[in-house]
């Protein structure tokens, strides 16, 4: 039966030190996926934290949705934007996605009105 199937022979004692030379790989793996993938998803999502819970009445902001708008009332949870004039709508702070230079909005009138004047 021998000439069919080779036969199993137990390996030596030698096999026990390569056990951790094996998982050094994916160890390795494991810290390339830390540094590059995980801790700057980590860094990002406090600097977001920070700025939801920092804003305040008055702030020009971008929600996730794309929608400019200044903030006119905030509350725990929400945030009531106007994003034209009489236009107020009503966002989660956390879709708030970032803070924009106060003016913008002017300056995006501006630029609309002067597109107008063109055309």
């Amino acid at each position: 039966m021998g000439f069919f199937i080779g036969d199993a022979w137990a390996q030596d004692g030698g096999a026990a030190a390569g056990g951790f030379l094996g998982l050094l790989p994916l160890i390795l793996i494991f810290v390339i996926f830390y540094f590059l993938l995980l801790r700057p998803q980590i860094k990002r999502a406090k600097e977001h934290k920070k700025m939801v819970g920092a804003l305040s009445r008055g702030d020009e902001v971008i929600s996730n949705g794309g929608l400019l708008g200044r903030i006119t009332r905030l509350d725990d949870h929400f945030v009531s934007l106007e994003i034209a004039d009489g236009v107020v709508v009503r966002l989660q702070r956390t879709a708030v996605s970032s803070m924009v230079p106060k003016g913008t909005i002017k300056k995006e009138k501006a630029a609309k009105e002067a597109d107008d004047k063109s055309s």
